[in-house]
């Protein structure tokens, strides 16, 4: 998985904010950002256990908690990380027919990202404790609550994080190979890794991207 780093430059011309503490929550979550670049500076475990505390509270169906969280900081297991996810992406990318330089630009800038934030948490769902039903269409639609259960526990992890001074980027690499991280990491078989959080401290602040118009979104209300 890997993206080049894009500079040394970028790093340094760009100003960095640092997150802060703020009284309502509508100001948190419109000040929450996604970091690409991190300072190499440690996250403490103390502030990665409040962030999957904030996970645990999130709503889910039936209240099962279809969820399982891996955290990773050591370098030597990012970089197996990143290498077995990245292998998939490469065959992945050639495949669709890009051509090899946009192909190695593309991996190196999400190795950089993997490799250079101080921690990740992979979410993973785990669908064991759902209820059961005779028929795929009621089976499939128990998984899809799970998976909206999933990002809402995300949302929880994002905006704490920021909340305690810290970013976070949210990667999706895991969901395109989750049976090769499984293998990677030696997970349970019955983990289905579905994204790839990035924590840390921002080395350069993030270009934000517009949002649309609320109305925009809105298509009923009477």
């Amino acid at each position: 998985m890997k993206e080049t780093n894009t500079t040394n430059e970028s790093v340094t011309s760009r100003p960095v904010t640092t997150p802060e503490r703020v009284a309502d929550l509508a100001t948190l979550m419109r000040s929450r950002r996604s970091v690409r670049q991190y300072q190499d500076r440690p996250v403490p475990r103390e502030m990665l256990l409040q962030m999957l505390e904030a996970a645990r509270w999130a709503p889910s169906p039936h209240g099962r908690q279809p969820w399982r969280f891996v955290v990773l900081t050591k370098p030597d297991i990012k970089l197996h990380l990143a290498n077995a996810m990245g292998a998939t992406w490469r065959q992945n990318l050639e495949m669709d027919g890009q051509p090899a330089e946009i192909v190695n630009i593309r991996l190196e800038k999400s190795y950089q990202r993997i490799l250079r934030a101080p921690a990740l948490i992979i979410p993973c769902l785990y669908l064991e404790d759902l209820d059961q039903y005779s028929d795929a269409r009621r089976q499939e639609d128990e998984k899809t609550m799970a998976v909206q259960s999933i990002g809402a526990a995300i949302q929880n992890m994002l905006l704490t994080a920021y909340d305690l001074g810290l970013d976070t980027g949210w990667m999706c690499a895991p969901l395109f190979c989750p049976e090769v991280v499984c293998e990677a990491l030696e997970l349970d078989s019955r983990l289905i890794p579905q994204a790839l959080i990035t924590v840390g401290y921002a080395a350069a602040d993030p270009k934000r991207r517009p949002r649309l118009p609320l109305d925009s979104l809105i298509v009923h209300f009477d």
